[in-house]
Formats: C-alpha cells, sequence, structure tokens
C-alpha cells in the first residue's frame, strides 16, 4: 500500500512543479517575446474571420491601432458594420472592408470572397490571414453528438477553413510571402471529454497547417497556430460567454489577442495561451504523455457530468473526486 502511494505521489510530482513554476499565460517560447513588433503590422493587409465578435472583434481592435489594413469576415454584416464604426487606426475606420462570409457555403462562394478580398486594396493582396471563425456546441458526450452537429462542426471548422486557404494561398505564393494565424485550441492538444467533435476538428486544423508550413515555409509562406485555453470573452449582454469556468481560470480576450498578435510578428509556429490548470496538462500530454492522458482519464466521465450541471469543468476537485459546485 505504501508503495503504490509513493508511485502515485512519484507521478504528481510533474504535475505539481508545472502548476508551481510554468509561466501563467503561455508557453515559455511565447512569454519570452515581451512585445508586438509593430513594423510587422503597420500597413499589412489583415483579413479576419469570425470578425464580428470575442477574439475575432478584439484582434481587429488592436491590429487597427497597429496601423493594419483590414477585411472583416463573419456571417453577419450588421455586426460587422457594429466592429468597424469602433475602430480606431492609421487605416480605421475608413478604409476597413467588410466581406460577409460563411465559411459552410461552399468552395464557389468561397472563391468570389477570396478573389475580393485580394482586389481591396490596390497593389496589395492579403498579408495575413486568420483564421479565427468556428463552430462549438455546448459540451456533450463522445457518443451523443447529433449528425447535424458533427457535420456543421466540420463543415466550418474544418473544411471551410482549409478551402479557404487552398484558395487564397496561390495569391500568397506568387507574391512570394503570406502568413496564415490559425486559431486552434487547447482540445487541439489534449483530450477535451465533453467536446469530442470540436476537439477533432482542432485537431485536424493542427495536423493540416503545421503540415502546409512544412511544404511552404521555402516559399515565403508561414504558419502560426495557436491554441487557447479558457478564454474569457464578452458576449451582447456584457457577460461572459463561458459560464461555467471560474474567472481566475480564463485569460482576457483583449490579452489572448495582444499574445496572438506577438506571436505571429515573431513569427513562432505554435503557441499556447492559458492559465493553470490547462497550461500544465497541455505540458503533461505534450512531454509526458502517459501521465497526461492518465490524468484526463480520471477526470473525462467527472468533466462531462459537472458540465451538464454549469459545474467548473477546470477545477482540480476533479482530479481529487471533490464536488464542484456551478460557476
Amino acid at each position: 500500500m505504501q508503495t503504490l502511494l509513493f508511485i502515485f505521489l512519484l507521478l504528481l510530482l510533474p504535475l505539481f512543479i508545472l502548476f508551481k513554476f510554468v509561466t501563467a499565460e503561455g508557453d515559455f517560447t511565447l512569454m519570452s517575446k515581451k512585445r508586438v513588433k509593430k513594423e510587422e503590422i503597420e500597413d499589412k493587409v489583415v483579413w479576419i474571420t469570425g470578425a464580428s465578435r470575442g477574439i475575432g472583434e478584439v484582434l481587429a481592435k488592436q491590429l487597427a491601432m497597429l496601423g493594419a489594413k483590414l477585411i472583416l469576415s463573419a456571417r453577419n454584416a450588421a455586426e460587422l458594420e457594429r466592429v468597424r464604426e469602433q475602430l480606431v487606426g492609421k487605416h480605421a475606420p475608413d478604409e476597413v472592408k467588410i466581406l460577409p462570409l460563411d465559411l459552410a457555403s461552399g468552395e464557389d462562394s468561397l472563391r468570389v470572397a477570396v478573389e475580393k478580398a485580394e482586389s481591396f486594396f490596390p497593389g496589395a493582396g492579403v498579408d495575413y490571414m486568420i483564421h479565427n471563425a468556428a463552430y462549438e456546441r455546448p459540451k456533450s458526450t463522445a457518443l451523443e453528438v447529433s449528425e447535424e452537429s458533427l457535420k456543421a462542426t466540420i463543415n466550418v471548422n474544418v473544411l471551410g477553413t482549409i478551402s479557404l486557404t487552398r484558395l487564397l494561398a496561390p495569391f500568397m505564393l506568387r507574391r512570394g510571402k503570406g502568413h496564415f494565424i490559425v486559431m486552434s485550441s487547447a482540445a487541439g492538444k489534449t483530450p477535451a471529454p465533453g467536446q469530442a467533435v470540436y476537439s477533432a476538428s482542432k485537431y485536424a486544423l493542427n495536423g493540416y497547417f503545421h503540415t502546409l508550413r512544412s511544404e511552404l515555409c521555402q516559399k515565403g509562406i508561414k504558419v502560426t497556430v495557436v491554441c487557447p485555453g479558457p478564454i474569457r470573452t464578452a458576449n451582447d449582454s456584457g457577460a461572459t460567454a463561458s459560464g461555467n469556468v471560474s474567472s481566475q481560470k480564463y485569460v482576457s480576450s483583449e490579452r489572448c489577442a495582444e499574445l496572438t498578435i506577438i506571436a505571429a510578428t515573431h513569427g513562432l509556429k505554435e503557441v499556447w495561451i492559458s492559465n493553470q490548470p490547462v497550461l500544465a496538462v497541455m505540458y503533461l500530454v505534450q512531454y509526458m504523455p502517459t501521465i497526461g492522458y492518465w490524468l484526463m482519464d480520471k477526470i473525462g466521465g467527472k468533466r462531462v457530468e459537472l458540465a451538464a450541471q454549469k459545474g467548473n469543468t477546470y477545477s482540480l476537485s476533479l482530479l481529487f473526486g471533490g464536488k464542484n459546485k456551478a460557476a
């Protein structure tokens, strides 16, 4: 019995070290970069999908202030206009372009959108493509997800995003430069109980875009994959969108956007943005997978149950078997 307890404590030691010493908010490499390189953004054409709210809206505001020429896309044109009116910067709001877009609309529609984006600014094509749009449903088990939800998630998060990339990349290749910034997720790096299909879609994006970079990096194409954990974003009423995460677990959408721009302007290939405990779990799964997957297996069923109760699905009480009240 004492031997088993010793082994259990030994297994938990790396987790304790990660919680104690790993820098919060982002991975080591990202946090070593202290500032945005404004010169990499000023006067560059930046196209953002999912720009009508959340992280996309905040990215638009920060990039406008850095002097970017913006193209804003989402399905809701009225919301895009609202965002544009709030932008301040060298080229904002007057030069900001609105390009309504539905990633699930099919390749013909996406081709038209790419052609418009490439023609908005005479003599300049898209320098940065920020793939931020995503589809996510409330948490459910891997077996409970409906066919409708499965198709909607894959169509937007994977097929639409990849199709848009395939159509835009040839323009970048002709210019010999271009940068794709992909808003993935911590759910694309670790198991995400209750989010199986969403997690699968983010794993797919990670695989595609890392491979794309390997194939095209010597032709001037860069890729930055951003993997955020729980992020605090404001919905229309001003409340936090993810009500089942205690406030201290969040990274603010403003900080997430700032770190994303820092990552892109420094040419980082992949970055993680999260507070604890998610950041530590990402390190465990990446570098100590046996322990990381053991940990996720231990909490998986409990996390799904807590999600159904709108409880805190990021609490350490999941590991130790404690009950957790709704946040």
